[in-house]
């Protein structure tokens, strides 16, 4: 059966042009109508994608026209309906992130890869933390902190030096940036189902920003996340090349 594609590209040269050769040779319909959603540039860009089409059956393939390439495929022209065909789809949940400004208005974002909490201004950040409504830590002192899924741990959250977990973990990763106090605090692995909150203590001194996946929202006093099982990211892997290998082979590199 020939599949119907919808090629999706970022804004870079090297995107728009491989879509339009792949466009020519395989044609293109809107999102909406398609079998499988191609995207052409790098992981931020299909982060992008992902949260655009997340109300659509199609799944998600991925070819990388940018750098790390974490969740894409290899691009290739060459026999593009064979490989759609045969890929293997990994199924994801996202965070969703309600935070509270100064002013108290509260904003919800998604995130497939991690929410993080940063100072912003030149003192270090103060947080508080609860896990399931359970005082966990009274005062976190770092540059930040952020709560990453499996797929997102070999992201930000592996810089900052927290663990890569197993794509089907049922766990979080809980990870600071710069721990002051407790002085090289290791952060923790928390259940996937639970519920995480950050409070900021001090915020007129020390301002923080929350962000989802690069939707940021600034003077947050307050950040509570979970996962959200009522949405599922569908994404296509060539066979013995997704996020289960990836995340293995990330740990060997």
């Amino acid at each position: 059966m020939t599949l119907k594609i919808a090629f999706l590209a970022s804004d870079t040269a090297t995107a728009q042009s491989a879509r339009g050769t792949l466009v020519t040779r395989y044609g293109n319909v809107e999102a909406g109508d398609a079998d499988v959603i191609v995207a052409l540039g790098g992981d931020g860009f299909m982060l992008s994608v992902l949260h655009g089409t997340q109300d659509l059956p199609a799944p998600v393939y991925g070819m990388n026209r940018g750098t790390i390439g974490f969740l894409m495929n290899e691009y290739s022209e060459s026999d593009l309906q064979d490989r759609l065909s045969d890929a293997v789809e990994e199924v994801i949940n996202p965070l969703s992130m309600q935070a509270k400004d100064r002013s108290g208005k509260i904003h919800r974002e998604l995130a497939i890869n991690e929410v993080s909490l940063l100072r912003a201004g030149p003192q270090a950040a103060k947080l508080r933390i609860y896990i399931d409504g359970r005082l966990r830590m009274q005062e976190l002192v770092c540059d930040g902190a952020l709560l990453a899924t499996p797929a997102g741990s070999t992201a930000y959250n592996y810089s900052a030096h927290g663990p890569i977990l197993p794509i089907g973990a049922d766990v979080l990763a809980l990870t600071a940036m710069a721990a002051f106090r407790p002085r090289r605090w290791r952060g923790a692995l928390v259940p996937k189902p639970a519920k995480v909150r950050f409070e900021v203590i001090e915020p007129e001194k020390r301002p923080v920003m929350a962000d989802a996946d690069g939707r940021s929202v600034k003077d947050v006093v307050s950040v509570d996340i979970q996962s959200e099982p009522s949405i599922s990211h569908r994404i296509l892997f060539d066979p013995g090349h997704g996020l289960e290998e990836r995340l293995i082979r990330e740990q060997f590199v």
